[in-house]
């Protein structure tokens, strides 16, 4: 496959699983997609030809990556239990929240400080989300930090 094919040129995330949203978890989602759609590496295992829509969604406690072409006829599923994610995702909301009180009133070493923890649990939540992939999809690390985003988007609350 040629790299032009090895790509997502669509995401869309499951309405129903996203909790409330604010304009601050509605912007996160946008930019997250704009940047993912601009720049990424996504393959399925298997005989599937790209390029590649994704439709995200959380289901009976579990991920649901839907795969399809890109005029959208279904691909496959992957599953993955929401077990293995559940800590990092639930500090990473919780760092979000301390990074967006403090970028309104914080110094700038207080927001450094925070923005860095933050950085680092999205680096750890992508890492498991690459391990847990693994044999499944074929991505690189920006791509999983971009798909790590859009997963806690589905968790955010606000």
């Amino acid at each position: 496959m040629s790299i032009e094919t090895r790509k997502l040129v669509g995401v869309t995330l499951d309405e129903a699983s996203i909790a409330r949203r604010s304009p601050d978890i509605d912007h996160e989602r946008k930019v997250a997609i704009f940047d993912l759609l601009d720049e990424n590496h996504f393959s399925p295992i298997g005989d599937h030809d790209g390029p590649y829509h994704l439709h995200l969604a959380v289901a009976e406690a579990r991920l649901v990556f839907d795969i399809r072409n890109a005029d959208t006829t279904p691909l496959g599923k992957i599953i993955l239990a929401m077990s293995p994610f559940r800590s990092v995702i639930r500090d990473y909301l919780a760092v979000c929240e301390s990074y967006y009180s403090a970028i309104k009133t914080s110094t700038p070493q207080k927001i450094e400080a925070i923005d860095m923890g933050r950085r680092g649990l999205h680096n750890q939540g992508s890492e498991l989300l690459m391990e847990r992939l693994k044999g499944k999809i074929d991505l690189d690390f920006d791509t999983a930090r971009r798909l790590f985003t859009l997963i806690c988007v589905l968790f955010m609350k606000g």
